[in-house]
C-alpha cells in the first residue's frame, strides 16, 4: 500500500512539473526584432544572445559579423589585437540590428588584464563615423590595468560610467577575468546604469543637464562639433537606436544580452 502511495505520489509531482514547464512555456511568445524572430517570457524579457549564434547581430555599418567576433562558451567574445580600436579590418564595433526606444537592457560582461570597451544605446549608423559619436556609451573597463581609469574627471571613464561625463558611483566593477552584471534604463529621456545590481549613474537626455554635460566633455562643441551635434539630439527624429558592443582592440566578453521593451 505504501509503495503505491509512493508511485502516486511521484506520479502527480511528475504531472505537476510537466504542466508547470507546459505554463511556463505556454506564457512565452514569438516577438519580431529587424529580421529575426526571437521568444519573450512571461515578463517581457527577450534574449538576443542565445549563447550559440549572432542571430541578429551585425557589424557597424557591415552586414556581417566581424571575423574577430566570436562565441566563446556561450558569451560574445572580442579577440583583441592589442591595437587599440578597430584597426584591423576584420574588426569592428558589433550591433543588434533592430532600433529601441524604451527599455531595460541587462547583460554580464568581463574584461582581460588591461581591457577596454563599452556599450552602446540609442546608436545611428553613420557612414564613415564611429559608432560613439552618435551614442551615450556605458564604460566597460578593467579599472585597475587601465591607464582611462586615471584620465578623465573624477573617475568618469572607469566602469559604468557615463563614458568622459558621468562617474560611476559607488564604483562596485569586479577584478578582470570576474563576471559583473549590468543593466541600462532607458525612458522618456532618463537612463540609469547599474553594476552589481547597484543604480550608479543616472541622467536625462535632451534637458539642459545633458547640454552641459557634453559642453564639459571630450565631445564638446568646440572639440568635436560633429559629434556634439548628433550626441545633442541623440536617438534622431524618432529618439530611438540601437545597441552595440565596442571594439576598442582588447578582450572583452558578454553574455545574457536581454532586453524589456517598456511602453
Amino acid at each position: 500500500m505504501k509503495k503505491s502511495i509512493l508511485l502516486l505520489s511521484a506520479a502527480v509531482m511528475m504531472c505537476a512539473f510537466a504542466s508547470c514547464n507546459s505554463s511556463k512555456k505556454a506564457k512565452e511568445e514569438p516577438v519580431t526584432l529587424g529580421n529575426n524572430t526571437f521568444m519573450k517570457d512571461s515578463e517581457g524579457w527577450i534574449t538576443i544572445f542565445d549563447g550559440e549564434t549572432f542571430k541578429g547581430w551585425r557589424g557597424y555599418n557591415k552586414t556581417k559579423v566581424p571575423g574577430k567576433w566570436t562565441v566563446d562558451e556561450n558569451a560574445i567574445k572580442f579577440n583583441g589585437s592589442g591595437g587599440g580600436e578597430a584597426q584591423d579590418g576584420d574588426g569592428g564595433d558589433l550591433i543588434f540590428d533592430h532600433k529601441f526606444k524604451n527599455f531595460e537592457l541587462e547583460f554580464e560582461w568581463k574584461v582581460a588584464k588591461g581591457s577596454n570597451s563599452g556599450v552602446f544605446i540609442l546608436a545611428q549608423e553613420i557612414e564613415g563615423q564611429p559608432i560613439y559619436v552618435s551614442s551615450p556609451e556605458y564604460q566597460i573597463l578593467d579599472n585597475v590595468n587601465h591607464p582611462d581609469a586615471k584620465l578623465g574627471v573624477d573617475g568618469n571613464r572607469m566602469s559604468a560610467s557615463l563614458y568622459d561625463m558621468i562617474p560611476a558611483k559607488p564604483q562596485n566593477s569586479k577584478p578582470f577575468g570576474e563576471w559583473n552584471k549590468s543593466k541600462i534604463l532607458c525612458y522618456k529621456g532618463t537612463v540609469v546604469h547599474y553594476q552589481n545590481d547597484k543604480a550608479v549613474v543616472e541622467y536625462h537626455l535632451w534637458t539642459d543637464q545633458w547640454k552641459t554635460l557634453l559642453d564639459n566633455s571630450k565631445f564638446s562643441k568646440e572639440n568635436w562639433p560633429a559629434a556634439y551635434d548628433l550626441l545633442l539630439e541623440c536617438g534622431g527624429p524618432n529618439r530611438e537606436g540601437l545597441i552595440g558592443l565596442q571594439d576598442h582592440g582588447d578582450d572583452v566578453w558578454f553574455r545574457n544580452i536581454k532586453v524589456k521593451v517598456l511602453d
